[in-house]
């Protein structure tokens, strides 16, 4: 099972700029262990959220030809806990973007307020290498985020045939 820790994409400039959101309720599971009577999301998770909305971003420049799998962090700051109720808001800007991998600098946000940011570094494996050493089923761009990118991308192009549309 993947675990998928944004909802949607709200803006996408490829090979620039990514910002995802994701909803918070008591129903994430996580929320019953982390911990029983006051349930706070574990910062771990935020990091993955963030990763995943920059990993989509370095993936998609290159048209999803490699795999992007996360290499490391070098820097990361939480500013504080996480609730449920609460929106969270990755925006992920990339620095650095190279064939053999790519930087993003992310921030978290709860509505105005900074959660978190890190600086994260992904690494491309070409096709045939990353399915002999880990196969499909291991990495986003097979399914629901390369999804959830799609949307982004009707909605954006929905949203300009709009406004065309009232400017005619």
């Amino acid at each position: 099972m993947r675990w998928v820790w944004i909802d949607r994409f709200v803006e996408f400039q490829s090979r620039q700029r990514a910002v995802a959101v994701k909803n918070l309720s008591m129903a994430e599971e996580f929320f019953d262990e982390h911990f029983p009577g006051y349930p706070v999301m574990p910062a771990a998770l935020f990091l993955e959220g963030l990763a995943q909305t920059g990993g989509i971003l370095v993936g998609e420049a290159n048209d999803f030809k490699e795999k992007v799998v996360l290499a490391k962090i070098p820097t990361a700051k939480f500013h504080r806990e996480v609730f449920p109720g609460e929106q969270l808001t990755y925006t992920t800007e990339v620095l650095i973007l190279r064939e053999e991998g790519a930087s993003v600098r992310g921030t978290i946000h709860a509505g105005a307020e900074l959660v978190a940011e890190a600086e994260i570094f992904f690494a491309h494996l070409d096709q045939a290498r990353s399915k002999q050493m880990f196969g499909d089923s291991n990495f986003v761009f097979t399914g629901e985020l390369k999804n959830l990118l799609g949307l982004a991308r009707l909605a954006a192009n929905g949203s300009s045939n709009t406004e065309e549309g009232a400017k005619a």
